[in-house]
């Protein structure tokens, strides 16, 4: 017998029929010996219909009763499932993420996970019952308040659930059948990868592959929890993401030097034209664009050109971030004493990922000779032991992503299937 935690996105759950299938998979889980708790998000596009609904009321609704709002939608899909395994004739309970014991610290529409103690959620277990929770969500210790968790939060609740109750294995049930080498939406001849180590899952996530959130796989290595990405409308094995070597009969075989190509068209580019080139500038501007709660990813700077001793320094941060950089850029203008500042939201990053590039020479030389190739122009560069980034033009990014999956081999005769809508 093992303890599984499972978690269904939101198209998985997305209408009656899919609640129905959802619970019989449950249910067989269960009466296959297993003590099972669900993560559920919410309903299909139930959380932007709330949104939506939101800003009709004001343009500017309090992010304490954002919060509340929000966390209907996940409410809705924990009683909704708990009912349908009801009536399958397997005992199950539904709970908020508060009930569940998911302690967060208060910071509203993005909060962390500081704590978990699913107390209720074992009694529930020891029981013989399923525990349905309601991702996304949890509560502030000192104020007694609802919070989310922001973007993937539900699985972000899913691994932290698991790692709280020492879970075997934490299942992610999404459209597609696991990791893929690509996202198969843009590349279909994408391969599946069947066993990953939570270092390169945290690259791809960090660099766009929308599969599994950042934070998800932070817990998830932090905590040791063994991840199994699968997908909820088939019953075929998914990627696993541990740091567990592979089985003895595989192990003689060397593993592929690229894991996968990730790409992620969320970002934007700022320029800073005409810094003064002396020691002390960078720390001033980069202290005044962390204090704007901008988040940096690359970052360039260009040699200072001799007659003027200015240079330029290029960086990219979520496009969401851009003003609120922007506007503490010009207010500290005077201060810093640059010339102007540029900024480009036209921008897409595209990132080769696989741990075997530590010891393979040329990886960079074939990527660079590949977006050559493709007639792709590169506009900044970032390197790690494990990942190469490049940014360039956002309207060629899908051609790059094509070019330098083909170019490393990564394709397969068959299309990947994707079975609903976005997983999320």
């Amino acid at each position: 017998m093992a303890l599984i935690v499972q978690k269904y996105g939101g198209s998985s759950v997305g209408d009656a029929e899919s609640i129905k299938r959802v619970a019989k998979r449950v249910a067989e889980a269960k009466r296959a010996g297993n003590d099972v708790v669900v993560v559920v998000s919410a309903m299909g596009d139930t959380t932007d219909e709330l949104i939506d609904l939101a800003q009709q009321v004001t343009p500017m609704p309090p992010q304490r009763e954002m919060d509340i709002l929000l966390t209907a939608g996940e409410r809705i899909s924990m009683s909704l499932l708990a009912m349908a395994i009801n009536n399958l004739g397997v005992k199950a309970k539904s709970f908020t993420g508060q009930q569940a014991g998911v302690i967060t610290d208060a910071v509203y529409g993005r909060a962390r996970i500081v704590d978990v103690v699913p107390s209720r959620v074992r009694e529930t277990l020891d029981k013989g019952t399923v525990a349905i929770v309601a991702g996304f969500q949890g509560v502030n210790r000192d104020e007694n308040d609802v919070t989310t968790l922001g973007r993937g939060g539900s699985d972000t609740t899913a691994v932290a659930l698991a790692a709280g109750l020492g879970a075997d294995v934490c299942e992610i049930y999404t459209d597609v059948d696991g990791v893929f080498t690509a996202d198969p939406r843009i590349v279909p001849k994408a391969r599946k990868v069947e066993r990953i180590t939570y270092e390169e899952m945290l690259e791809m996530a960090a660099c766009g592959a929308k599969v599994l959130m950042l934070r998800c796989v932070e817990f998830g290595r932090r905590c040791s929890v063994p991840i199994h990405v699968r997908s909820s409308f088939t019953g075929q094995v998914g990627t696993l993401v541990t740091n567990e070597p592979p089985a003895k009969e595989a192990s003689t075989v060397e593993a592929p030097i690229i894991t996968g190509v990730a790409h992620d068209r969320s970002e934007a580019k700022i320029t800073i034209v005409g810094v003064p080139d002396v020691p002390g500038t960078a720390a001033r501007i980069f202290e005044v664009v962390a204090l704007s709660g901008a988040n940096i990813d690359m970052i360039v700077q260009n040699v200072s050109a001799a007659a003027t001793g200015l240079t330029d320094i290029s960086f990219t941060l979520p496009e969401g971030d851009g003003p609120a950089a922007l506007a503490a850029l010009r207010a500290s203008q005077e201060d810093i004493g640059f010339d102007s500042l540029q900024f480009d939201d036209q921008v897409g990053k595209l990132s080769l990922i696989g741990a075997g590039m530590k010891s393979s020479p040329g990886v960079s030389a074939q990527l660079f000779a590949a977006l050559r190739d493709a007639g792709i122009n590169i506009e900044m560069i970032s390197t790690s032991e494990i990942r190469i980034s490049v940014v360039t033009r956002e309207d060629s990014l899908n051609d790059a992503v094509r070019a330098v999956h083909s170019a490393f081999n990564l394709d397969v005769e068959a299309d990947a299937i994707i079975h609903a809508g976005t997983g999320r």
